[in-house]
């Protein structure tokens, strides 16, 4: 995997992933100028779930900036740019506390563009996100993954990941 250059954080440094032998993505954390791109690929994302999008395309660039760029960020975000166009996405946060009282990080969405699909953009991501973890003493990072999507699956799987059987996920919804 090719981890991202030191001193990531806000400017856009490239990883190389070669597709087809010459193109490069460019991997950073999402900043102010990134939520239309962004709320574009999330209707993608949407769609890939059977989901419908809702709202506007300027209420849904607000609500990425809302939850991206706030100070403090909801969340925060990986971004893999094929030049102008957003090719994928990480979505992640810290959570408190894992083993030894460390930081964990959660990775709560990988996505990657439907015209962008296996050539090594998700791996530049984890790559990345293994870094991020790294670096802020995270002793272990967790995502789910739907038990139909045998490509992930596949895909986490090669990345040396094992399916935890001790886990249940659960979700609460429609208290807002």
């Amino acid at each position: 995997m090719s981890p991202l250059p030191d001193g990531m954080p806000g400017a856009r440094r490239p990883a190389k992933c070669y597709q087809g032998g010459a193109d490069v993505i460019t991997i950073a954390h999402a900043v102010p100028g990134d939520e239309a791109a962004i709320a574009l690929l999330c209707e993608e994302i949407d769609e890939f779930y059977g989901q419908a999008s809702t709202g506007t395309a300027e209420r849904r660039a607000a609500m990425v900036s809302t939850a991206l760029l706030a100070d403090p960020p909801l969340a925060r975000a990986l971004l893999a740019w094929d030049g102008p166009a957003l090719a994928g996405l990480a979505a992640y946060s810290f959570l408190w506390p894992a083993d030894g009282l460390s930081p964990g990080l959660y990775l709560k969405e990988l996505y990657i563009a439907r015209a962008g699909r296996r050539a090594g953009t998700g791996r530049l991501l984890m790559g990345a996100l293994f870094k991020i973890a790294a670096d802020a003493g995270c002793s272990r990072i967790e995502w789910t993954t739907d038990t139909g999507n045998t490509g992930a699956r596949a895909f986490y799987e090669a990345l040396g990941a094992r399916q935890l059987t001790t886990k249940v996920f659960y979700r609460a919804t429609g208290f807002s």
